[in-house]
């Protein structure tokens, strides 16, 4: 079950940049490091040299670019939800709380491999494909899109920090909130109390098949042609889907046409109460706008609800052991840190002061 992380850890699972980890650790750093603390370096081994490691978390390094990289993150991550007095409060311990979160973080790793938790491809694929569900994305692509524009990192680094977060709330739930007790009356409460976070407003998902008109008469009818080749074949038992990879214009066509789920409003209302007229499976009557020839097929539709209780318990039950487990997530991080071997190779006033 997946659990919310306490707060000096929240911005490392939102993204910050995963940090080297060593087998051994290294001889030496550039300039800027003491050669009595971490030894001399060949001639050959100082050209390889290009960070400055600022902290040695058992046999995990901490560069100085990976803290910056992780409190330029932190700190815009603040800008984006806090302002005035309440922001400058925030930023004045950002940069302690980010390091600390990236030592605690590497700890948290080390404990899931001492417990033999792991966080295998399938487990992380479903992972992604919840958070496409949850976000309304149709493909891989839509979220990269979204995850570029909002955080400036790949889909792959996205899916290494999702799966690092989970290593990370798989330790804590074993360790820490298995052992903070909710009653199933204390969910129900928060439910009822908070009912409308969980409302959903009524939605649909369709394939679409759209043929471009063309810019000439020509064009049109060769594309009415095409139409008609489509309606047979579906007649004929062709899936719809593989006949929109097939013939169809749009640039949906490399999802079978899927635009996901979407909310009333998003389609052109002629295409929208032709939707919203369909069974799930079923495909619609032609239809043309000025520039192309439409067919859509539904996949599912949903009515205005709440989700229930059943399917939003996790959550809550995350919700409502978090203020609970809050000083339990702290000791256990502190006992974590108090156990490892945590070296400063710049003294961490100066770390702090940048």
């Amino acid at each position: 079950m997946k659990r919310a992380l306490p707060l000096a850890l929240l911005a490392l699972v939102g993204g910050l940049a995963c940090h080297k980890k060593v087998n051994t650790v290294p001889p030496a750093v550039v300039a800027g490091a003491q050669p009595d603390a971490i030894g001399t370096l060949a001639p050959a081994e100082a050209s390889k040299v290009r960070e400055e490691i600022l902290v040695i978390v058992n046999n995990h390094i901490i560069t100085r670019r990976t803290l910056q990289q992780a409190v330029e993150e932190q700190n815009a991550a603040l800008y984006r939800e806090f302002s005035g007095a309440e922001l400058d409060g925030k930023l004045k311990t950002a940069r302690e709380l980010t390091l600390q979160g990236l030592i605690d973080v590497d700890l948290l790793g080390d404990k899931a491999d001492d417990l033999g938790i792991k966080v295998g491809d399938d487990q992380t694929r479903a992972m992604i494909d919840q958070i496409k569900k949850e976000n309304n994305f149709a493909t891989d692509a839509d979220l990269e899109k979204a995850i570029k524009a909002s955080a400036g990192i790949s889909l792959d680094e996205f899916i290494k920090r999702q799966r690092q977060s989970s290593l990370q709330q798989q330790v804590l739930g074993r360790d820490v909130y298995s052992k903070i007790a909710v009653e199933d009356s204390e969910l129900q409460a928060y439910y009822q109390l908070h009912l409308s976070d969980y409302a959903q407003p009524s939605r649909f998902r369709v394939r679409e098949l759209v043929i471009a008109k063309g810019a000439t008469p020509a064009d049109t009818e060769a594309a009415r042609a095409k139409m008609a080749e489509v309606q047979k074949a579906l007649a004929g038992g062709a899936k719809f889907e593989d006949l929109v990879k097939a013939d169809s214009t749009a640039a949906s066509k490399d999802t079978g046409g899927d635009l996901g789920w979407m909310q009333k409003g998003l389609l052109q209302p002629q295409l929208e109460q032709a939707a919203w007229a369909l069974k799930a499976g079923e495909v619609s009557p032609l239809m043309e706008t000025d520039k192309d020839l439409i067919l859509l097929q539904l996949i599912a539709k949903e009515d205005d609800r709440h989700q229930p209780l059943a399917e939003v318990k996790d959550k809550i039950l995350e919700k409502v052991q978090e203020p609970k487990a809050k000083n339990a997530v702290e000791r256990y991080l502190q006992d974590l840190r108090t156990r490892a071997n945590i070296r400063y190779m710049v003294p961490k006033d100066q770390v702090l002061k940048g």
